[in-house]
């Protein structure tokens, strides 16, 4: 029955099953399709998941957009607690190099009198080396592991913060989730032009280094990136502005008072 409704000769799947046959990711899915399981439910080798969880997964598949991000905040306001509720006292800061992440961050920290931190910078001190080594010597999947493990020493640490993030921490979805349950998250927001020119005016030319398409590049990161940015509780534009102007506009959004009182309650 499997070899018919998959189209796959019964042999195949003998020799697939008793893995002394090549496979593909084309054939897995015909399988998965024929046996009405997801492809990725096929080959997870985890350990068996809980009823409620299968479940639940099934249930969340059937809701429209709209209602998984309510479904989402209604989540995160039950289960989060106090966590949820001090999320105001750690602001972190999300969007593409040169956006002005790490220069408005020092000013907004200084302001509210907190610890500035980099999330990059901690990876590096963790790893004793770069960026730029970790990734030769390790590759991204180290990185992002102490990524994580960064920021989950952050939240520990800190009662209170104002954190500058990677551009590609919006990639791990789960590292993505947590911050933005645990932090209040800003979007910095530029133009593609000004993401460049301030690159480079801080000495840095590797992005127009031998690519002559590093601005298309650019647009195409950007573009492919603001779904996740855009999950971020405030966007702030700094396109035309200096970094003061930028941070009085965003002091004005983050009811900053508010703010000071929380924390002497804390």
């Amino acid at each position: 029955m499997l070899a018919r409704q998959s189209d796959i000769s019964e042999r195949y799947l003998a020799q697939l099953e008793a893995g002394e046959a090549n496979y593909s990711i084309v054939l897995l899915r015909r399988i998965a399709k024929a046996i009405g399981v997801h492809l990725i439910d096929l080959v997870d080798d985890r350990p068996e998941r809980q009823l409620e969880a299968v479940l639940l997964e099934q249930f969340v598949g059937r809701l429209s957009p709209s209602q998984l991000s309510e479904a989402r905040d209604l989540l995160v306001r039950h289960f989060e607690g106090k966590t949820s509720a001090r999320r105001k006292e750690r602001i972190a800061f999300v969007g593409l190099r040169g956006a002005g992440k790490s220069t408005i961050g020092q000013l907004l920290a200084g302001r509210l009198k907190v610890p500035f931190l980099e999330l990059d910078r901690m990876v590096e001190q963790q790893n004793g080396m770069s960026l730029t080594e970790i990734f030769e010597m390790f590759g991204q999947e180290t990185f992002r592991r102490g990524e994580r493990a960064a920021l989950e020493a952050s939240l520990a640490e800190h009662p209170s913060f104002v954190m500058a993030t990677g551009g590609g921490i919006v990639a791990e979805p789960a590292t993505y989730e947590l911050l933005l349950t645990s932090c209040l998250t800003v979007w910095v927001r530029a133009s593609p032009e000004e993401h460049m020119q301030r690159v480079m005016k801080q000495g840095d030319f590797r992005p127009m280094a031998k690519n002559i398409r590093a601005m298309d590049d650019l647009v195409s990161i950007l573009r492919s990136r603001e779904p996740l940015y855009s999950k971020a509780d405030i966007v702030l534009e700094t396109a035309g502005k200096t970094p003061e102007e930028s941070l009085d506009d965003l002091l004005a959004r983050l009811s900053v008072p508010q703010l000071s009182a929380a924390r002497r309650t804390a």
